[in-house]
């Protein structure tokens, strides 16, 4: 549920505990994730202000590069035990999948400050419908790890507190910052990032070139 739906909005946002979670990763390292660079100076800075702009509302240690999930994998395990483990012949099938796609680079637009109840986020729209396409291939060869519909965005912070609704919205509302912003795909990104911090760095596994439109 997002804060802009003004029938179903949260009653307050969620504050995110720092804390390691062992019952959720139950001693696996690291976590997967198919990504979307985001590098654009102009984006990052607007992420920045939306940042500023949130204020104490936010946790400081926010480390995660900037990125819009296309994909939750799951754990990387050599088999699978639990039903979020992601076996390493996963991601080799979607490797081939994505290569015989072909999918060529596109282009995002980036808009203004929207959340859900856990996070703020700026929306991401997909003029071209490229998405669900990328997704189909990598759903052919492994499930989604999943708890709601997919909505690409792009992830601004995690709250350190509960803010009621009312609140939030008044917030949310007065960030003008909601120019469309392009935002150029030319590769995708296979990462993983440490189990125990939900807030840590992405490491990049792979990267897999979107192909160029041949020359005519």
């Amino acid at each position: 549920m997002r804060f802009s739906d003004p029938l179903h909005a949260p009653e307050q946002s969620i504050a995110c505990e720092r804390r390691d979670y062992p019952e959720w990763h139950r001693g696996r390292t690291r976590y997967g994730v198919w990504t979307l660079p985001v590098d654009c100076p102009r984006i990052l800075a607007r992420l920045e202000r939306a940042r500023a702009h949130l204020g104490a509302w936010l946790h400081g240690d926010y480390r995660r590069q900037a990125h819009i999930t296309l994909f939750v994998c799951g754990f990387p395990a050599e088999a699978a035990r639990f039903d979020d483990d992601f076996p390493g012949e996963r991601l080799s099938a979607q490797f081939d999948t994505l290569r015989r796609l072909a999918a060529r680079p596109f282009e995002l637009q980036i808009g203004g400050l929207d959340s859900y109840a856990s996070a703020p986020f700026l929306t991401v729209g997909d003029p071209d419908r490229r998405l669900g396409a990328l997704r189909a291939a990598l759903a052919a060869h492994s499930a989604e790890i999943r708890q709601a519909p997919y909505h690409p965005h792009l992830t601004v912070g995690l709250y350190a507190r509960a803010v009621p609704r009312q609140a939030l919205q008044q917030r949310l509302g007065g960030f003008a910052d909601a120019e469309p912003l392009a935002l150029p795909i030319h590769e995708l990104h296979y990462s993983t990032y440490a189990a125990s911090e939900l807030a840590g760095p992405l490491h990049v596994e792979h990267r897999l070139a979107l192909c160029p439109s041949p020359r005519s």
